[in-house]
């Protein structure tokens, strides 16, 4: 059998361009993961949050999204709508327009969790029964700008790396902001969840998902919640999200002017279990290659969060203090399997 660095050594895009009539074993989800088995409903979605509300029902909305679901979409969120369409053009371009070698030029560290450039595999094991993917993706490090290194960012098309730095400084200035209402929504003052972040560090990976043979064996990204405190999500209008609620997979229409709003595991610790992190997948499908741009807001590695003294004192701390640093080796090393590493930190 083909080994698990030997498999990833070859782009998943490629595997999809040589027309395989399965896709390699490495790839095959085990039978509880497998889509089939737990199929999307179509019959709710995510909440739709309008930025521009009253603040009284904003609040309100905001509470019962963060408090029941852990992610939601939102509308005149300030960032704009044409960016959201350069963004998915400039990340579209670089799969799709580049042949094998020139993207190559930009691999990032196969070793090295989370490193910046173009590559295949999310998480770090060995492990022969690791199941990988089937996606391809670009990571950006953007902020603190002393991470932030263009001249490591694709130059095709050539507005790339403009149309990225305004993203990201537009895509930052929306976290602040809904990190300030989640806040304000608990009661809190509205720096509370940022303050406890610190300095915020911001990824923003487009990610690529080419058709596959056997969409019903595979996952393009696997069932996990993000670890950071909040990550915002542009897909193109494939679609492929998937949201856990209740047990049940519920997938996230596609909507281009809206953003998707997914809370991270940091900001379920610092709310103190009031709200949520979404456990999330995504799926893939036969016909249409599908693209989404995630962008990550985390605290630095040195930082150690813990749950809100304010809410602390009202019913006793939910979780441990933990080092974000420590908790990232672990997601990367021991794979997420859902929210196991956010639970294990349960008091």
């Amino acid at each position: 059998m083909e080994s698990i660095k030997e498999a990833t050594a070859t782009r998943v895009q490629t595997l999809s361009q040589s027309n395989l009539p399965k896709v390699p074993p490495q790839y095959i989800q085990p039978p509880q993961h497998r889509p089939n088995n737990h199929l999307s409903s179509s019959s709710t979605t995510i909440p739709l949050i309008d930025l521009s509300l009253p603040s009284t029902s904003l609040l309100f909305q905001l509470s019962s999204a963060c408090r029941h679901w852990g992610a939601f979409h939102v509308l005149n969120h300030g960032v704009s709508i044409n960016l959201l369409h350069q963004m998915r053009t400039v990340g579209s371009s670089f799969f799709e327009d580049l042949d094998s070698s020139e993207k190559l030029k930009y691999s990032c560290d196969p070793s090295s969790p989370a490193s910046q450039g173009y590559g295949s595999r999310m998480l770090v094991s060995d492990k022969d029964d690791t199941v990988l993917d089937w996606r391809d993706y670009f990571d950006h490090h953007t902020y603190p700008l002393s991470r932030r290194d263009s001249s490591r960012w694709p130059d095709y098309p050539p507005n790339y790396r403009n149309v990225v730095e305004e993203y990201s400084e537009q895509m930052k200035r929306l976290a602040q902001k809904l990190l300030a209402l989640i806040s304000e929504s608990l009661g809190l003052r509205s720096s509370c969840i940022e303050d406890a972040v610190g300095d915020i560090y911001q990824n923003i990976t487009v990610s690529y998902y080419p058709p596959c043979p056997q969409p019903e064996l595979t996952l393009g990204l696997q069932a996990h919640s993000d670890f950071g405190a909040i990550t915002l999500l542009v897909q193109d209008d494939v679609g492929g999200l998937d949201v856990l609620k209740d047990g049940e997979w519920i997938f996230v229409q596609p909507l281009s002017d809206a953003i998707v709003v997914i809370l991270s595991d940091q900001t379920e610790v610092i709310t103190n279990g009031e709200y949520k992190s979404a456990v999330h997948r995504a799926i893939t499908n036969a016909n249409k290659a599908r693209l989404s741009m995630a962008t990550f807001h985390d605290p630095a590695k040195t930082k150690r969060i813990s749950p809100a003294p304010e809410l602390v004192a009202k019913s006793g701390a939910k979780y441990q203090e933990l080092l974000y640093g420590e908790f990232v080796k672990s997601w990367y090393t021991k794979g997420p399997e859902g929210k196991r590493n956010l639970d294990a930190l349960l008091l």
